[in-house]
């Protein structure tokens, strides 16, 4: 498969064309015959995640693998490590991590009762405001298995832990019946979300507070520091709920590819 590997990109802006441009400062599009770990960390574990979760995160290829230049994150139902379910979690922590830029990737999500996919970020330094949610956390892109159709953009600040944000909904259609592009463009005090070049979600306004004493940090914290990717396909959580009767495995996240972009110097 051939891919663009464009180093400029406008993207449309409430049906406005942004003339101010990108640079492409980082990418994966999975050219590699297996995942490029330069690039990614491998989780292993299944621990819940702080979410209830069920799954159990593993560095198999049955779990994670390159198939056609694609990434293919995939949970089976099984039992591994005393769990019942597995599946995959990269990160780029202590490898790549950005402050501020547009984050674009083309995906084909999973659906199903209980079923998480999620493509977000976490600071690099979590104890620089004392921890979580204090820290900050970037939520791309979203989706609970039951509702396909709907992907959801979402920040965590606090203290008290405060979650802000808004959803987007195909028409007659679902995330798990093609590719969609998810962005995000994260500036000094901004933070915009688009699914297809569709912008369904803005927002300004945010705080942070240090867990131990209360004080406050000003503004834009903690959004203004360097956060690194991660992608991880979960099976149950407080939030999805858990598989029934109705969900049917194997289950895959695919990615075609993810770029970073930074704005242009004048």
């Amino acid at each position: 498969m051939e891919k663009e590997n464009s180093k400029m990109i406008a993207l449309s802006n409430e049906g406005d064309t942004d003339d101010q441009k990108w640079k492409l400062v980082w990418e994966d599009v999975f050219n590699t015959p297996e995942i490029d770990t330069t690039k990614w960390n491998f989780v292993d574990g299944g621990w819940g995640f702080g979410n209830e979760e069920w799954q159990y995160y593993t560095n198999r290829t049955k779990n994670a693998r390159i198939e056609n230049h694609q990434l293919v994150m995939e949970a089976h139902k099984e039992t591994y490590k005393e769990r019942f379910y597995t599946s995959a979690k990269l990160t780029t922590k202590g490898k790549a991590d950005w402050k501020y830029g547009r984050f674009s990737i083309r995906a084909k999500l999973p659906e199903g009762q209980g079923i998480w996919p999620a493509i977000w970020m976490m600071p690099t330094d979590m104890e620089a405001y004392s921890g979580w949610p204090a820290c900050g956390e970037i939520d791309i892109m979203e989706l609970v298995g039951h509702k396909p159709e709907t992907v959801h953009g979402t920040l965590h600040y606090g203290v008290p832990h405060t979650y802000t944000g808004k959803s987007f909904t195909l028409p007659d259609k679902k995330f798990s019946d093609d590719f969609h592009v998810f962005t995000l463009d994260w500036e000094p005090n901004e933070f915009k979300w688009y699914v297809d070049d569709v912008l369904y979600a803005k927002q300004t306004e945010w705080f942070s507070k240090n867990i131990n004493d209360g004080s406050k940090h000003p503004y834009p914290a903690p959004f203004n520091r360097e956060f690194y990717l991660q992608l991880n396909l979960a099976v149950g959580g407080k939030w999805p709920g858990y598989p029934d009767e109705s969900t049917t495995f194997p289950q895959k996240m695919m990615i075609d590819y993810i770029r970073v972009y930074q704005r242009l110097e004048d």
